[in-house]
């Protein structure tokens, strides 16, 4: 239990450096008014965890501090310009709603970040969606000005991103604090994937779930260019990373993790391409919670009759060895 708590700790601190970097790279685009937001989004978190779980009799211990990670990652899913009341009311819902009534970090069912940017979506999605251009710094107490849609709402009603692909790789455009720079996710996927911090088969899944139908069924005349504009608009490649392939919630084995991504990266291609509905991926990772927990619950299930088979399987070798001799009362059913 030690080395399984060291290595969840260790995890931590990889996911956490790989955000961290996400946010350094966007304060250059959006500048002082980041840090602010993202230390409003920690603050709020962190005292939500302490005082919801004194309030359930349970202390607050370092492994708790994934509720840091948890309001990074909401965090990067929002505007620079958002109010900050809304981001820390955000901050609480997910801590408290989406996590702890449910258990906490030991019983997580939902992404505390997935729920929180779905309770800003439905309660305030005019705020949420709309977005200062890159290098125009608002101030910290400034009301921000000449906002426009993202990058990714473009592209799904018109099927084209109107930036160079430079502009692209570094996230040059206009959208979320820290979702858009392909190169850096990209970057931190390999990372946390080699360093196994999260679910290779949920990865993997949710790549192949947006691939395949977006050179299937392009939104643009050109496969590959709908390729390329799908997997960098919606903050796919962020939601496949860091709240898809989260190891909490994901299934344990590589073989159902992969079709868990695959049919919620597939699910939200459809939604995208019906609806235009702008970063559907969250909104379809929170939905597909039930189908996570029925695989989760499959996989015990699975465990417990290897177990049964295994015990058994010893137990016949030890009786035809002889280190075990069986009860009379009990002869007649090993017989059978």
């Amino acid at each position: 239990m030690q080395n399984k708590t060291k290595s969840q700790r260790f995890i931590w601190i990889d996911i956490m450096l790989t955000l961290l970097t996400l946010a350094v790279m966007n304060f250059f685009y959006c500048g002082i008014r980041t840090v602010v937001l993202g230390g409003i989004c920690v603050a709020v978190s962190m005292a939500a965890e302490i005082i919801s779980l004194r309030l359930m009799h349970r202390r607050f211990t370092a492994d708790d501090l994934t509720c840091i990670s948890d309001a990074l990652i909401l965090f990067l899913m929002l505007p620079a310009v958002i109010d900050f009341r809304m981001a820390g009311i955000a901050c609480i819902f997910a801590a408290v709603a989406a996590k702890n009534i449910f258990g906490g970090r030991r019983n997580m069912i939902f992404s505390p970040a997935a729920a929180g940017y779905v309770f800003l979506f439905t309660s305030w999605k005019g705020n949420l969606l709309m977005y200062s251009q890159p290098h125009v710094h608002t101030g910290i107490f400034e009301k921000a000005e000449h906002l426009v849609n993202s990058a990714s709402s473009i592209f799904n009603t018109t099927g084209r991103i109107e930036y160079t692909d430079f502009e692209i790789l570094m996230g040059n455009v206009p959208g979320p604090v820290g979702t858009g720079s392909i190169l850096l996710l990209a970057v931190s996927a390999v990372i946390l994937l080699l360093r196994r911090d999260i679910s290779a088969g949920a990865f993997i899944g949710t790549f192949m779930g947006t691939a395949i139908p977006a050179m299937l069924v392009p939104v643009c005349n050109n496969s590959l260019e709908s390729l390329k504009y799908t997997l960098s608009a919606n903050m796919v490649l962020f939601t496949a990373i860091y709240i898809i392939s989260d190891k909490r919630i994901a299934p344990r084995r590589n073989y159902y993790a992969f079709f868990y991504g695959f049919f919620i990266a597939a699910f939200s291609y459809v939604l995208v391409l019906t609806t235009a509905k702008e970063n559907a991926i969250v909104i379809v990772s929170l939905l597909f919670t039930p189908v996570g927990l029925g695989l989760r619950n499959l996989e015990k299930k699975i465990d417990g009759f290897v177990k049964e088979e295994k015990d058994a399987v010893e137990l016949w070798e030890a009786i035809k060895s002889g280190e075990y001799v069986i009860p009379e009362d009990e002869e007649a059913v090993y017989e059978e």
